[in-house]
């Protein structure tokens, strides 16, 4: 059985992913989660104490789940980062997370909110992507990159290219547009496979 808490930071998500961080009130949170104010306030002191608790929560579920997805399609590392663009497809479509659909992303859109780079939100949004970056490094490594990171940097900006694309142009395909781009960077910087 889920928590007041998890109930209160699983509602926030929901709600600042769609509505956005400063559009959205905390007395919708408690309305819609059920939730009194003083509970709330039991768990988080402040509104800015509970976006990084929906930060850091959705940080856990979106880095799960595209490793997952990753790792899932392959035990081959070269696919594994193929695979990462066929996941953010799904992911554009609203066939990754049950009941949210696709507003973009939320670390990309608290970096927009927050946009000083030491503001705690905006701080979180860039170990968010350090972290995907750094996951792209290591799969980088494992397919015998010679320059891992070099190569994690160039797939990570093709991958948030797609995400921004989609949100802002509503193109899904752009995933498999940087997918083929992806192809052709890994065909460059990976040795050859032995037949």
């Amino acid at each position: 059985m889920k928590s007041k808490r998890d109930d209160l930071v699983d509602t926030a998500l929901r709600l600042f992913y769609t509505q956005g961080f400063n559009a959205t009130g905390i007395d919708k949170i408690l309305a819609e989660s059920g939730v009194a104010k003083m509970t709330m306030y039991k768990h988080f002191k402040s509104k800015d104490e509970l976006i990084l608790a929906v930060l850091n929560r959705r940080d856990e579920q979106f880095r799960d789940w595209l490793t997952g997805e990753m790792d899932k399609a392959s035990e081959n590392p070269r696919d594994q980062l193929l695979a990462m663009f066929d996941a953010l497809e799904d992911w554009f479509k609203g066939r990754a997370f049950k009941g949210m659909g696709f507003a973009g992303c939320a670390f990309i859109n608290a970096a927009s909110e927050f946009s000083k780079l030491n503001h705690p939100a905006h701080r979180i949004a860039i170990e968010h992507k350090q972290s995907v970056r750094d996951d792209i490094a290591k799969r980088c490594a494992a397919a015998g990159a010679p320059a891992p990171m070099e190569l994690a940097e160039k797939l990570a900006l093709l991958k948030e290219g797609a995400i921004v694309t989609a949100q802002v142009r509503g193109l899904t395909e752009s995933a498999q547009i940087a997918k083929s781009v992806a192809q052709a960077l890994l065909d460059d910087a990976l040795p050859v496979p032995a037949n």
